[in-house]
């Protein structure tokens, strides 16, 4: 059972798949300080001095709604969605351009002689035969 969970775990995919996922939550992090510090305190300086992490509605004693938390949160997700997006768009792009098409053949075999002759020739240069 240990040797099947070694190669299970030693799989490319596998590897792969684990750097994306720390990658992914130390660019979280990132992103939560780039909101919650950078972002956030100069737009709520500009709203009148809103501490946005602050912001809450008390229902009662044990009750709190922390809409401030939430709209760091969906600052965060778009930032997130946004450079997402930026680094799919430039893997498509690299892709595509690895895919370029094959330029069109500008010459063609003569069935009689198998010499190379152009894409448009009517007679081969070589043997003099009718090219269909």
């Amino acid at each position: 059972m240990f040797k099947e969970f070694k190669e299970f775990a030693m799989r490319g995919s596998v590897l792969d798949m684990a750097v994306g996922i720390i990658i992914g939550g130390a660019f979280g992090t990132i992103v939560s300080s780039l909101v919650n510090d950078v972002l956030m305190p100069p737009i709520g300086m500009l709203l009148g001095r809103v501490d946005f992490a602050n912001l809450s509605i008390r229902l009662s004693e044990t009750v709190v709604i922390s809409y401030g938390k939430f709209i760091n949160a969906v600052v965060s997700f778009l930032i997130v969605a946004f450079c997402l997006f930026l680094i799919i768009r430039a893997m498509n792009r690299l892709k595509k351009k690895a895919e370029a098409p094959a330029p069109a053949p500008t010459t063609k075999d003569c069935p009689f002689c198998a010499v190379a002759v152009p894409i448009k020739a009517v007679r081969c240069p070589h043997c003099t035969s009718e090219l269909r």
